[in-house]
């Protein structure tokens, strides 16, 4: 169980460091956490910064998941030895699970962070890079229809799961509960941006929309990521 413990600790630890926070302290000081929406995602970095600070954010914001779950599992940490009790694939489900949980209560940023879904992509990248072009396809399709981001990701990561346990079961049953979990957090992350839609107050990025209301629909200035 130490091994199991300080790995998860680890992955939390390279989750906690923020890639909104990071940019923006190369960039003089800019805490996007009090600007549009409040969060340190790379929806709101792009609404706030512009393209170049949200890249930037997106990239860091990836590639810690890609550190967490594909690298930290295969650490060799001296005094922690390795465990023949836990499973290589909990363990790495255990540490993906961390990274992202890092990102959204991040420690060193008083445990306010973003939402997940960039970080629990990076995760993805290493634990089932098939589905990647599904999720993808899935995010942008409901982006075109609706113009929410916040919908189109709750949507992407609600259909891993469904995917999963259509395609892969029983073989693939850790991922399933790996991705059944991650989407309830998705969801209960984007709470706030589910209570706008219903209030309709919810940013809408209605240039991108593929079918739109005559007269213009509504472009609010919350932010839905």
């Amino acid at each position: 169980m130490l091994e199991l413990g300080v790995k998860f600790l680890i992955s939390y630890f390279i989750g906690s460091l923020m890639g909104a926070m990071i940019i923006g302290k190369l960039r003089g000081g800019v805490d996007i956490r009090t600007m549009g929406s409040g969060n340190a995602g790379g929806t709101n970095a792009l609404r706030t910064q512009g393209v170049v600070f949200a890249i930037g954010v997106v990239i860091i914001d990836i590639g810690k998941g890609v550190i967490g779950a594909g690298v930290v599992p295969g650490l060799e940490i001296p005094f922690v030895p390795a465990d023949p009790i836990i499973s290589r694939t909990w363990l790495t489900l255990c540490c993906a699970s961390a990274v992202v949980l890092g990102h959204v209560w991040p420690i060193f940023h008083n445990f306010k962070g973003g939402k997940g879904a960039g970080t629990l992509i990076g995760t993805l990248i290493v634990l089932a890079p098939q589905l990647l072009i599904g999720i993808i396809i899935v995010w942008a399709w409901v982006l075109v229809l609706t113009g929410f981001v916040g919908l189109a990701t709750m949507t992407a990561a609600s259909a891993v799961p469904i995917y999963l346990g259509i395609w892969y079961l029983p073989d693939q049953q850790p991922l399933f509960i790996y991705s059944i979990v991650m989407a309830a957090f998705i969801i209960f992350w984007h709470r706030a941006n589910i209570e706008r839609m219903r209030s309709g107050t919810e940013h809408r990025n209605t240039s991108l929309m593929i079918f739109k209301r005559k007269g213009g629909g509504s472009d609010n200035d919350q932010s839905g990521c």
